[in-house]
């Protein structure tokens, strides 16, 4: 097994992470540190550590959460505010929270320690849409949302995808849509919005590709099922169609 896929299956965060570590140089196999992405490493014979710490393959753990205003999309921080991780119903098992809600934003979060399904559902190369609902302040017009269905330039990222924005309801005071994003910048929809001079009010995440939030209260977390986690796999290709 590759070393990053290793670490990823570890529960150490999806495959961008875990090469960073590798790349610092703070991971060991053998007491040997490794800077490359592709060394072979045995699980059963192999002793591979991360900061002097022996890191061994967890049981895979899925979840849900429907985040509330207010908590951080992060594992700790260092201004004591309260995290996603304050509010796990676990602690035996280490999961990461797959891409981010802001502070001031709700709803879906999958967490998980399978760090390659992570990984496939934050690249845009999969193609998983994640659906918003947003309100925006004024009613922006209908050149301007498709500038931003198009694709608008974020400094310093560059040009986004295509997106697909669906209007609710307008009034005079605020627009409500439905937004449908396949990538995940930082603050994507805030920014984009921003920029075309009609900011967001209220952002919620509804879906990520088949798993909604239906059924599950605010501030709850639930596990997904089997059916759901397998739905998953094969959306980003780690199952193929005619697997159970």
């Amino acid at each position: 097994m590759r070393l990053n896929r290793f670490l990823a299956e570890a529960g150490l965060g999806a495959r961008r992470k875990v090469e960073k570590l590798i790349e610092e140089g703070r991971v060991a196999v053998n007491g040997r540190v490794i800077t490359e992405f592709g060394y072979r490493v045995n699980p059963e014979e192999d002793i591979v550590t991360v900061d002097g710490k022996v890191v061994e393959i967890q049981p895979k753990v899925y979840m849900v959460f429907n985040k509330p205003k207010n908590i951080l999309t992060t594992m700790k921080d260092e201004r004591g505010r309260l995290t996603v991780y304050d509010v796990l119903p676990i602690r035996d098992v280490r999961v990461y929270p797959v891409g981010r809600l802001d502070r001031a934003s709700r709803g879906l979060l999958i967490l998980t320690n399978d760090g390659e399904l992570a990984y496939r559902l934050l690249h845009p190369r999969y193609h998983v849409e994640k659906r918003y609902i947003v309100v925006v302040e004024g009613s922006p017009p209908e050149d301007k949302l498709d500038k931003l269905r198009r694709g608008i330039y974020l400094y310093p990222e560059g040009k986004t995808l295509p997106c697909k924005i669906r209007v609710i309801e307008r009034s005079k005071w605020h627009t409500k849509l439905e937004v449908i994003l396949r990538e995940g910048r930082k603050r994507q929809i805030r920014r984009m919005f921003k920029k075309i001079g009609h900011p967001v009010k209220d952002l919620i995440r509804v879906a990520m590709g088949p798993i909604t939030l239906k059924g599950l209260p605010e501030g709850h977390f639930r596990y997904l099922t089997e059916d759901e986690v397998r739905e998953l796999k094969r959306l980003v290709g780690l199952l193929k169609e005619s697997e159970p």
